[in-house]
Protein backbone atom coordinates (compact mmCIF):
# COMPACT_ATOMS: atom_id res chain seq x y z
CA UNK A 1 0.00 0.00 0.00
CA UNK A 2 1.10 3.56 -0.68
CA UNK A 3 1.35 6.32 1.90
CA UNK A 4 -1.88 7.06 3.74
CA UNK A 5 -4.12 9.81 2.38
CA UNK A 6 -6.26 9.74 5.52
CA UNK A 7 -5.03 9.10 9.05
CA UNK A 8 -7.59 9.45 11.84
CA UNK A 9 -6.15 8.66 15.24
CA UNK A 10 -8.16 7.82 18.41
CA UNK A 11 -11.23 9.93 17.61
CA UNK A 12 -13.72 10.45 20.45
CA UNK A 13 -16.95 12.44 20.36
CA UNK A 14 -19.21 12.84 23.38
CA UNK A 15 -22.62 14.46 23.77
CA UNK A 16 -23.08 14.76 27.50
CA UNK A 17 -23.13 11.23 28.90
CA UNK A 18 -23.40 9.70 25.43
CA UNK A 19 -20.18 8.68 23.68
CA UNK A 20 -21.15 8.67 20.00
CA UNK A 21 -17.64 7.76 18.75
CA UNK A 22 -15.29 5.92 21.06
CA UNK A 23 -11.57 5.74 20.20
CA UNK A 24 -11.94 5.24 16.43
CA UNK A 25 -8.80 5.13 14.27
CA UNK A 26 -8.77 4.86 10.46
CA UNK A 27 -6.09 4.86 7.78
CA UNK A 28 -6.78 4.88 4.02
CA UNK A 29 -4.21 4.93 1.24
CA UNK A 30 -4.41 6.21 -2.33
CA UNK A 31 -6.45 3.97 -4.61
CA UNK A 32 -8.15 2.22 -1.70
CA UNK A 33 -11.87 2.03 -0.96
CA UNK A 34 -12.48 1.68 2.76
CA UNK A 35 -15.90 0.78 4.12
CA UNK A 36 -17.35 1.85 7.45
CA UNK A 37 -20.09 -0.72 8.00
CA UNK A 38 -22.67 -0.49 10.74
CA UNK A 39 -26.38 -0.02 11.51
CA UNK A 40 -28.11 3.35 11.70
CA UNK A 41 -26.98 5.17 14.86
CA UNK A 42 -23.66 3.32 15.05
CA UNK A 43 -21.58 6.51 14.82
CA UNK A 44 -20.68 6.46 11.12
CA UNK A 45 -21.84 10.00 10.27
CA UNK A 46 -20.34 11.45 13.45
CA UNK A 47 -17.00 9.83 12.62
CA UNK A 48 -16.85 11.18 9.06
CA UNK A 49 -17.96 14.62 10.23
CA UNK A 50 -14.82 14.72 12.37
CA UNK A 51 -12.73 13.42 9.46
CA UNK A 52 -14.01 16.28 7.27
CA UNK A 53 -13.48 18.98 9.89
CA UNK A 54 -17.19 19.65 10.36
CA UNK A 55 -17.27 18.44 13.94
CA UNK A 56 -14.66 18.98 16.62
CA UNK A 57 -13.57 15.77 18.37
CA UNK A 58 -13.25 15.66 22.14
CA UNK A 59 -10.07 13.69 21.56
CA UNK A 60 -8.01 12.56 18.59
CA UNK A 61 -6.50 13.97 15.41
CA UNK A 62 -7.11 13.82 11.66
CA UNK A 63 -4.69 14.42 8.78
CA UNK A 64 -5.58 14.31 5.07
CA UNK A 65 -2.80 14.26 2.49
CA UNK A 66 -0.37 15.25 5.24
CA UNK A 67 -2.36 18.28 6.42
CA UNK A 68 -4.09 18.49 9.83
CA UNK A 69 -7.88 18.86 9.71
CA UNK A 70 -9.69 21.06 12.23
CA UNK A 71 -13.01 22.90 12.53
CA UNK A 72 -11.17 26.18 13.09
CA UNK A 73 -9.22 26.12 9.82
CA UNK A 74 -9.83 25.42 6.12
CA UNK A 75 -6.29 24.09 5.80
CA UNK A 76 -6.25 20.66 4.20
CA UNK A 77 -9.96 20.52 3.48
CA UNK A 78 -9.50 21.23 -0.24
CA UNK A 79 -8.19 17.66 -0.51
CA UNK A 80 -11.56 16.29 0.66
CA UNK A 81 -14.70 15.71 -1.38
CA UNK A 82 -17.74 15.15 0.84
CA UNK A 83 -20.95 13.56 -0.41
CA UNK A 84 -23.39 13.96 2.51
CA UNK A 85 -26.35 11.73 3.20
CA UNK A 86 -28.70 14.70 2.83
CA UNK A 87 -28.69 16.09 -0.71
CA UNK A 88 -26.60 19.25 -1.18
CA UNK A 89 -27.80 20.49 -4.56
CA UNK A 90 -29.82 23.48 -5.80
CA UNK A 91 -33.18 22.38 -7.26
CA UNK A 92 -33.64 25.48 -9.43
CA UNK A 93 -30.31 24.99 -11.21
CA UNK A 94 -29.69 22.48 -13.98
CA UNK A 95 -27.31 19.61 -13.41
CA UNK A 96 -24.57 21.44 -15.32
CA UNK A 97 -25.26 24.71 -13.49
CA UNK A 98 -25.01 22.96 -10.13
CA UNK A 99 -21.59 21.61 -11.06
CA UNK A 100 -20.41 24.97 -12.39
CA UNK A 101 -21.59 26.74 -9.23
CA UNK A 102 -19.76 24.37 -6.91
CA UNK A 103 -16.75 24.44 -9.22
CA UNK A 104 -16.48 28.20 -8.70
CA UNK A 105 -16.65 27.65 -4.94
CA UNK A 106 -13.70 25.29 -5.32
CA UNK A 107 -11.82 28.07 -7.16
CA UNK A 108 -12.14 26.48 -10.60
CA UNK A 109 -12.90 28.50 -13.73
CA UNK A 110 -12.60 28.72 -17.50
CA UNK A 111 -11.79 25.79 -19.75
CA UNK A 112 -10.53 23.61 -16.93
CA UNK A 113 -13.87 23.90 -15.15
CA UNK A 114 -15.88 23.31 -18.33
CA UNK A 115 -13.81 20.26 -19.18
CA UNK A 116 -14.10 18.82 -15.68
CA UNK A 117 -17.88 19.41 -15.58
CA UNK A 118 -18.24 17.43 -18.81
CA UNK A 119 -16.07 14.62 -17.41
CA UNK A 120 -18.07 14.40 -14.20
CA UNK A 121 -21.41 14.45 -16.00
CA UNK A 122 -20.22 11.49 -18.07
CA UNK A 123 -18.88 9.67 -15.02
CA UNK A 124 -22.17 9.89 -13.09
CA UNK A 125 -24.32 9.23 -16.17
CA UNK A 126 -26.04 12.61 -16.42
CA UNK A 127 -24.65 14.00 -19.68
CA UNK A 128 -27.98 13.64 -21.48
CA UNK A 129 -29.86 15.38 -18.62
CA UNK A 130 -27.33 18.14 -17.93
CA UNK A 131 -29.70 20.92 -19.10
CA UNK A 132 -32.66 19.77 -16.97
CA UNK A 133 -33.39 21.38 -13.62
CA UNK A 134 -32.23 19.12 -10.81
CA UNK A 135 -35.69 19.36 -9.19
CA UNK A 136 -36.92 17.33 -12.18
CA UNK A 137 -34.41 14.54 -11.50
CA UNK A 138 -35.35 11.22 -9.92
CA UNK A 139 -34.02 10.45 -6.46
CA UNK A 140 -31.23 8.33 -7.93
CA UNK A 141 -30.21 11.06 -10.38
CA UNK A 142 -30.05 13.60 -7.57
CA UNK A 143 -27.79 11.22 -5.63
CA UNK A 144 -25.52 10.86 -8.65
CA UNK A 145 -25.33 14.64 -9.08
CA UNK A 146 -24.47 14.88 -5.39
CA UNK A 147 -21.56 12.49 -5.96
CA UNK A 148 -20.46 14.46 -9.02
CA UNK A 149 -20.22 17.64 -6.95
CA UNK A 150 -17.94 15.85 -4.47
CA UNK A 151 -15.73 14.63 -7.32
CA UNK A 152 -15.50 17.90 -9.21
CA UNK A 153 -12.23 19.24 -7.77
CA UNK A 154 -10.42 15.87 -7.97
CA UNK A 155 -10.09 15.37 -4.21
CA UNK A 156 -7.45 13.10 -2.75
CA UNK A 157 -10.09 11.73 -0.34
CA UNK A 158 -13.74 11.21 -1.29
CA UNK A 159 -16.12 10.65 1.63
CA UNK A 160 -19.51 9.13 0.82
CA UNK A 161 -22.10 8.92 3.59
CA UNK A 162 -24.74 6.29 2.77
CA UNK A 163 -25.01 7.44 -0.89
CA UNK A 164 -27.60 4.84 -1.96
CA UNK A 165 -30.21 5.41 0.75
CA UNK A 166 -33.70 5.70 -0.71
CA UNK A 167 -32.84 5.12 -4.38
CA UNK A 168 -34.26 2.58 -6.80
CA UNK A 169 -32.24 -0.57 -7.67
CA UNK A 170 -31.19 0.72 -11.12
CA UNK A 171 -29.88 4.01 -9.74
CA UNK A 172 -28.22 2.20 -6.86
CA UNK A 173 -26.31 0.00 -9.27
CA UNK A 174 -25.27 3.05 -11.31
CA UNK A 175 -23.94 4.71 -8.14
CA UNK A 176 -22.00 1.60 -7.16
CA UNK A 177 -20.48 1.36 -10.65
CA UNK A 178 -19.37 4.99 -10.39
CA UNK A 179 -17.74 4.37 -7.01
CA UNK A 180 -16.00 1.24 -8.32
CA UNK A 181 -14.23 3.32 -10.97
CA UNK A 182 -12.85 5.89 -8.51
CA UNK A 183 -10.04 3.83 -7.00
CA UNK A 184 -8.67 3.28 -10.50
CA UNK A 185 -7.96 7.03 -10.59
CA UNK A 186 -5.92 6.69 -7.38
CA UNK A 187 -8.51 8.34 -5.16
CA UNK A 188 -8.89 7.26 -1.54
CA UNK A 189 -12.56 6.56 -0.78
CA UNK A 190 -14.25 6.38 2.63
CA UNK A 191 -17.66 4.76 2.18
CA UNK A 192 -20.21 4.44 4.97
CA UNK A 193 -23.11 2.02 4.63
CA UNK A 194 -25.41 -0.28 6.52
CA UNK A 195 -25.77 -2.51 3.45
CA UNK A 196 -23.47 -5.50 3.83
CA UNK A 197 -23.58 -6.33 0.11
CA UNK A 198 -22.30 -2.84 -0.80
CA UNK A 199 -19.33 -3.18 1.53
CA UNK A 200 -18.50 -6.60 0.09
CA UNK A 201 -18.78 -5.37 -3.50
CA UNK A 202 -16.89 -2.08 -3.23
CA UNK A 203 -14.43 -2.13 -0.38
CA UNK A 204 -10.83 -3.30 -0.22
CA UNK A 205 -11.04 -3.18 3.58
CA UNK A 206 -13.97 -2.85 5.95
CA UNK A 207 -14.27 -1.61 9.51
CA UNK A 208 -17.29 -2.81 11.46
CA UNK A 209 -18.62 -0.14 13.82
CA UNK A 210 -21.32 -0.54 16.45
CA UNK A 211 -22.31 1.74 19.33
CA UNK A 212 -19.49 4.10 18.44
CA UNK A 213 -16.71 1.50 18.65
CA UNK A 214 -14.75 -0.28 15.94
CA UNK A 215 -15.37 -3.97 16.48
CA UNK A 216 -12.97 -5.24 13.80
CA UNK A 217 -11.19 -4.12 10.62
CA UNK A 218 -9.65 -5.90 7.64
CA UNK A 219 -10.37 -7.42 4.25
CA UNK A 220 -13.50 -9.53 3.92
CA UNK A 221 -11.37 -12.67 4.02
CA UNK A 222 -9.53 -11.48 7.13
CA UNK A 223 -12.76 -10.62 8.93
CA UNK A 224 -14.33 -13.94 8.05
CA UNK A 225 -11.27 -15.87 9.22
CA UNK A 226 -11.40 -14.08 12.59
CA UNK A 227 -14.65 -15.86 13.42
CA UNK A 228 -13.71 -19.19 11.89
CA UNK A 229 -16.19 -19.16 9.01
CA UNK A 230 -15.45 -21.51 6.09
CA UNK A 231 -16.35 -21.56 2.41
CA UNK A 232 -18.85 -24.23 1.40
CA UNK A 233 -18.46 -26.00 -1.95
CA UNK A 234 -21.13 -28.31 -3.35
CA UNK A 235 -19.95 -30.49 -6.23
CA UNK A 236 -22.79 -32.25 -8.02
CA UNK A 237 -22.02 -35.33 -10.08
CA UNK A 238 -22.06 -39.06 -10.60
CA UNK A 239 -19.56 -41.90 -10.38
CA UNK A 240 -17.18 -42.65 -7.51
CA UNK A 241 -18.14 -39.71 -5.29
CA UNK A 242 -17.23 -41.44 -2.00
CA UNK A 243 -13.70 -42.05 -3.23
CA UNK A 244 -13.52 -38.48 -4.52
CA UNK A 245 -14.58 -37.08 -1.12
CA UNK A 246 -11.87 -39.14 0.57
CA UNK A 247 -9.27 -37.72 -1.84
CA UNK A 248 -10.50 -34.15 -1.30
CA UNK A 249 -9.92 -34.42 2.44
CA UNK A 250 -6.18 -34.73 1.74
CA UNK A 251 -5.96 -31.39 -0.09
CA UNK A 252 -4.43 -28.49 1.85
CA UNK A 253 -7.11 -25.98 2.81
CA UNK A 254 -9.92 -28.54 2.96
CA UNK A 255 -11.26 -29.05 6.48
CA UNK A 256 -13.98 -31.55 5.62
CA UNK A 257 -15.49 -33.39 2.65
CA UNK A 258 -18.43 -35.76 2.63
CA UNK A 259 -20.41 -37.46 -0.11
CA UNK A 260 -24.10 -38.24 -0.49
CA UNK A 261 -26.27 -39.20 -3.43
CA UNK A 262 -25.06 -37.23 -6.47
CA UNK A 263 -23.04 -34.60 -4.58
CA UNK A 264 -19.99 -33.87 -2.45
CA UNK A 265 -20.05 -31.21 0.29
CA UNK A 266 -16.70 -29.54 1.01
CA UNK A 267 -15.62 -27.07 3.72
CA UNK A 268 -12.50 -25.05 2.87
CA UNK A 269 -10.69 -21.95 4.13
CA UNK A 270 -10.29 -20.35 0.68
CA UNK A 271 -12.30 -22.29 -1.88
CA UNK A 272 -11.66 -19.99 -4.83
CA UNK A 273 -7.90 -20.51 -4.55
CA UNK A 274 -8.08 -24.31 -4.58
CA UNK A 275 -11.19 -24.88 -6.72
CA UNK A 276 -9.27 -26.09 -9.83
CA UNK A 277 -7.43 -28.61 -7.64
CA UNK A 278 -10.71 -29.80 -6.10
CA UNK A 279 -12.32 -30.39 -9.48
CA UNK A 280 -9.24 -32.14 -10.88
CA UNK A 281 -9.15 -34.42 -7.86
CA UNK A 282 -12.80 -35.43 -8.25
CA UNK A 283 -12.26 -36.29 -11.89
CA UNK A 284 -9.06 -38.22 -11.13
CA UNK A 285 -10.91 -40.23 -8.47
CA UNK A 286 -13.55 -41.43 -10.92
CA UNK A 287 -16.22 -38.81 -10.42
CA UNK A 288 -18.09 -37.04 -13.20
CA UNK A 289 -18.94 -33.40 -12.39
CA UNK A 290 -22.33 -31.95 -13.41
CA UNK A 291 -22.32 -28.75 -11.35
CA UNK A 292 -20.39 -26.66 -8.81
CA UNK A 293 -21.68 -24.15 -6.27
CA UNK A 294 -19.43 -22.06 -3.99
CA UNK A 295 -20.92 -20.24 -1.01
CA UNK A 296 -18.57 -17.84 0.76
CA UNK A 297 -19.38 -16.54 4.27
CA UNK A 298 -20.43 -12.89 4.32
CA UNK A 299 -19.98 -9.88 6.55
CA UNK A 300 -23.46 -10.33 7.99
CA UNK A 301 -22.23 -13.46 9.77
CA UNK A 302 -19.16 -11.60 11.04
CA UNK A 303 -21.26 -8.70 12.32
CA UNK A 304 -23.63 -11.07 14.10
CA UNK A 305 -20.69 -12.87 15.72
CA UNK A 306 -18.98 -9.67 16.89
CA UNK A 307 -22.01 -7.73 18.12
CA UNK A 308 -24.57 -10.41 18.93
CA UNK A 309 -27.16 -8.83 16.63
CA UNK A 310 -28.05 -8.62 12.97
CA UNK A 311 -26.72 -5.71 10.95
CA UNK A 312 -30.12 -4.02 10.57
CA UNK A 313 -31.23 -4.42 14.22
Amino acid sequence: MSENILTADSLVKRYGDLTAVDDVSLAISAGETFGLLGPNGAGKTTAISMVCGLLKPNQGTVTVDGEPIATTSTRGRSAIGLVPQDLAIYPDLTGEENLRFFGHLYGMSGRSLAGRVAEVLELVGLSERKDDYSKEYSGGMKRRLNIGIGLLHRPKLLVLDEPTVGVDPQSRNAILESVESLSIEGMAVLYTTHYMEEAERLCDRVAIIDEGKLQAEGTRRELVSMVGEKDRVTISGTGKLAAAAEALRLIAGVTDASSSEQKIDVLATDASAILPELLASVTASGGSITGVDVEEPNLEAVFLHLTGKALRD
